[in-house]
């Protein structure tokens, strides 16, 4: 994760990285953090990376719309200020959101520039904040005077403090994965199931309206998705470390997790399965072909708890369902559906039941799956 530092003299400092420390423990200075405060404003090579297009295409942008650096100073290129980079991040965002260059020209010159301002300050403010904050979470145990004292920074945050959705569908939409990642990482000990519904779902929801112009290779939703399933393997990975391995006894109150046949993204399973197992309950998500007939085989085999089938998508194949209520008809099946047509193809069996919300489901299921 990056961010850009702004002085008092309405100059624009390079962007800084995490994790960089230096021997007393601050933050050490980039090369190109150094040269901007040795020089007035920022070149059009540090702005292009920073932006994530090249530096013609900033040449352009300055040629045909007027977006260029204002700042000159005698024997040297024309740098740019901390106002001419924040109507450029204006151009980009609008850019990505597949507004036409001209019209995204036009609203970038004639933008607030002390909101844009007031924006990027506070994005700035939370981001040192988290710093500090990881920075006190990863404080080593009191070391000798001989030691070096070397502050391992954090890469995770609460995302309640530190991300947005917005925050996230940007990142995505500039194809910025590790950006991405960082943002969605879930921070230890905060809630997965708050994650998801506060912070996963609505960048989901956000970033699938968005109509975007992307180049070959580049998948915004593919970035984002990606991220997550990240984030939950991390934070499972740090709890298996944690905790050890899992008893055998939670083994026989296993929830099997099934999505439909063409799931195109079976992320809500995997964060379905993440939530209940940092609660102590054993899940799995069934992957692979799992159609009627495999999935009676799995549940005939396994002998699990509780099943789960969820989607997100609007005309499900629920034939699964259907299979299972018939072949173990004292099994729970708890069905997320949010179509309700799609739902009326249910079974009519007091095991069989929908749930319409993601936080309902899971509590449903935690309450079948630890009981004695």
């Amino acid at each position: 994760m990056e961010f850009w530092l702004l002085d008092g003299q309405n100059r624009v400092m390079a962007p800084q990285q995490y994790g960089e420390t230096s021997v007393d423990g601050e933050p050490a200075e980039p090369v190109e953090l150094a040269a901007a405060r040795a020089k007035p404003g920022v070149a059009v090579a540090v702005v292009a990376k920073r932006l994530g297009v090249a530096p013609a295409t900033l040449r352009t942008w300055d040629r045909r719309y007027g977006l260029g650096p204002s700042e000159r100073s005698a024997g040297s290129h024309r740098r740019y200020t901390r106002d001419d980079v924040l109507r450029l991040m204006v151009m980009r965002r609008l850019t990505l959101e597949g507004v036409a260059p001209a019209d995204a020209a036009k609203a970038a010159l004639e933008a607030d520039i002390e909101v844009e301002r007031a924006r990027r300050a506070s994005a700035v403010s939370a981001q040192h904040e988290a710093r500090r904050s990881a920075a006190t979470l990863s404080e080593p145990e009191q070391q000798g005077p001989s030691d070096s004292k070397v502050v391992h920074f954090a890469r995770s945050a609460a995302p309640s403090r530190t991300s947005t959705p917005a925050d996230v569908v940007d990142a995505a939409l500039a194809h910025d994965a590790d950006a991405t990642a960082e943002l969605l990482m879930i921070a230890p000990g905060s809630d997965i199931l708050t994650w998801w519904t506060q912070l996963v779902v609505p960048a989901l929801t956000k970033l699938g309206e968005r109509t975007v112009l992307a180049k070959p290779g580049e998948a915004p939703l593919q970035v984002l998705s990606s991220a997550a399933m990240r984030a939950i393997r991390v934070r499972q990975s740090a709890q298996e470390n944690e905790s050890g391995s899992p008893h055998p006894s939670q083994m026989r109150r296993i929830v099997l997790i099934f999505t439909p046949p063409d799931e195109p993204q079976p992320l809500a399973a995997h964060a379905l399965a993440a939530a209940l197992m940092s609660k102590g309950v054993m899940a799995r998500i069934v992957m692979g072909p799992a159609g009627a007939h495999r999935a009676q085989e799995v549940v005939t085999m396994v002998r699990p708890a509780a099943v789960v089938l969820i989607t997100q998508m609007v005309r499900p194949d629920l034939a699964v369902v259907g299979q299972l209520c018939d072949g173990n008809p004292e099994l729970p099946v708890f069905v997320a559906v949010a179509d309700d047509t799609a739902a009326e193809d249910l079974p009519k069996s007091s095991q069989v039941q929908r749930v319409r919300s993601f936080s309902g489901l899971f509590h449903e299921v935690c309450a079948v799956a630890t009981q004695p």
